[in-house]
């Protein structure tokens, strides 16, 4: 048993060095790089894919599991009998700069950049975020339902950016995936004049006689696209309702306090979502930074008729240097029946330093940690933010500008792949849905860390970030196996599969 490789001519790395500390894989009409999946190998044989700060992308090399035996190196051990979550998937957002830079590319471009993050040739995107109207990643502000007060919702409708933006590159996906992709959604502002204050952005809450209306546009929102022939696997309650209280905050938000949005949920959201043709559909909540667990969810999940309504909980990465992933891991023996998803994540805040560095190394092992650190604390999927951003790191029309997985430069023909593709693919490629976290132990060295899983089909994948300046010589063990003597290269990232 275990999880197979093709051992099948892919297409290499076009490798650029910009002076960020590591390097991008171009991508043109003509080449772009590949990664062949998976086929089986026999006991007591492993596969090892490397990527590095030096430039290696996925490399493959093979080896053999040998007998246990005692060892001076560091230990990796590895219990596929302890089992954990299961995971949900790995994506990004079909946001409107995702679709506007794609749509900036000609056909075989378009393809090459789809096919890298859907196919099996590429990292197999599983699960995506979709938003729900506009976001501060679009052209301007709007929702499916501007103009006069409309409580009936009878002017609802899409928008063009769906038809252009997202539709098209949504159903692509779909086929390249074979239908393996699920998808949910998220908005972000209600109409203007469904809140207090008027705007899409700043201090503004939802007014209470549009509870049913705002609920309703959620159903709304998902009927026209099930018109469309495109059906989604859940829902979040809203982005990051914290923006509300942030001030001088410009990115469309619906405020909320926790009870009130249970109140909404339990009058409101769950009725009409589960009295609707989706009323399979999971309902998350929160979808805003893991500092307000478990507090946020204890409130709003007070009443255990609105507990029952809830599915998930969502939450975001930008806070994650602060606050200990520990809660999220409070927050899963809480509510021990719902899912916690990572849903969105960006490099290009910090401060001091440009939306996009093109070949920024370390900003791939910011993923790493945080998948890995997320891992660890029960979630069961992480999604990053912008699939596709342009050179600026845009468009974005409040001047959020940040830095994303793929860039486009469209004027040069060419896309880059950023080494945060590659470290978020060191999971989605290998880590199929329904795959279950084993127990795995590295506390060796904090600059290594560890994470583990069984696939559905019975093999093992073992993840490894070495943060380290130098070859660290690490054995994994595993009592199925036997040992398995790795060197880890410097900044690196590796995936075993047995």
């Amino acid at each position: 048993n275990g999880p197979k490789v093709a051992i099948c001519r892919a297409q290499e790395c076009l490798s650029r060095d910009y002076g960020y500390n590591g390097t991008v894989c171009v991508c043109t009409s003509d080449h772009c790089d590949t990664i062949s999946p998976p086929s089986k190998v026999e006991q007591p044989q492993y596969l090892r894919y490397t990527s590095n700060r030096d430039g290696l992308r996925f490399k493959l090399e093979t080896g053999n599991f040998v007998p246990s035996k005692s060892t001076n190196t560091y230990e990796i051990r590895v219990n596929s009998e302890e089992k954990f979550q299961k995971v949900l998937g790995w994506g990004g957002a079909f946001t409107d700069a995702t679709g506007i830079n794609i749509d900036s590319l000609e056909e075989g471009l378009r393809e090459n950049l789809l096919k890298s993050y859907f196919s099996d040739e590429g990292i197999e995107y599983s699960l995506c975020r979709v938003p729900i109207g506009g976001t501060d990643f679009s052209t301007h502000g709007y929702s499916y339902n501007d103009g006069d007060v409309d409580e009936e919702l009878t002017n609802f409708k899409l928008a063009p950016e769906d038809f252009q933006y997202k539709i098209p590159y949504i159903r692509r996906a779909f086929n390249l995936t074979n239908g393996n992709l699920q998808l949910f959604a998220s908005a972000w502002t209600a109409p203007k004049w469904m809140k207090t204050n008027g705007e899409y952005a700043g201090y503004g809450f939802l007014i209470e006689t549009m509870y049913q209306s705002w609920a309703n546009y959620f159903v709304k929102f998902l009927d026209s696209y099930l018109d469309e022939g495109i059906q989604f696997w859940g829902i979040t309650t809203g982005n990051e309702p914290s923006l509300a209280f942030v001030i001088g905050d410009q990115i469309n938000t619906v405020g909320w306090k926790s009870e009130d949005m249970g109140k909404w949920i339990l009058n409101n959201l769950g009725p009409a979502v589960r009295n609707s043709v989706h009323s399979d559909i999971n309902i998350i909540i929160l979808d805003d930074q893991r500092s307000y667990l478990p507090s946020f969810i204890d409130t709003a999940l007070k009443d255990n008729t609105t507990r029952q309504y809830i599915d998930g909980i969502a939450v975001h990465w930008y806070v994650d240097l602060f606050i200990p992933a520990s809660v999220l891991t409070e927050t899963h023996d809480k509510y021990p029946e719902k899912f916690i998803l990572s849903t969105e994540a960006c490099n290009g805040i910090q401060l001091g330093v440009g939306p996009v560095v093109l070949g920024s190394w370390e900003r791939g092992e910011l993923y790493s940690i945080d998948i890995i650190e997320d891992m660890l604390n029960w979630v069961e999927g992480w999604v990053d933010w912008n699939m596709v951003l342009d050179v600026t790191g845009g468009p974005n029309y409040i001047d959020n500008s940040v830095d994303s997985p793929i860039i486009v430069n469209a004027t040069a023909g060419e896309f880059y792949k950023q080494p945060m593709y590659y470290h978020l693919g060191h999971f989605s490629k290998f880590v199929p849905r329904g795959s279950v976290r084993v127990s795995s132990s590295a506390v060796f060295d904090k600059k290594i860390k560890t994470v583990a899983f069984q696939r559905p089909d019975d093999g093992i994948v073992v993840i490894i970030l070495n943060r380290k300046e130098e070859v660290v010589p690490v054995a994994i063990i595993d009592e199925s196996r036997g040992n398995a003597e790795i060197e880890l290269s410097a900044r690196s990232i590796t995936t075993i599969l047995y």
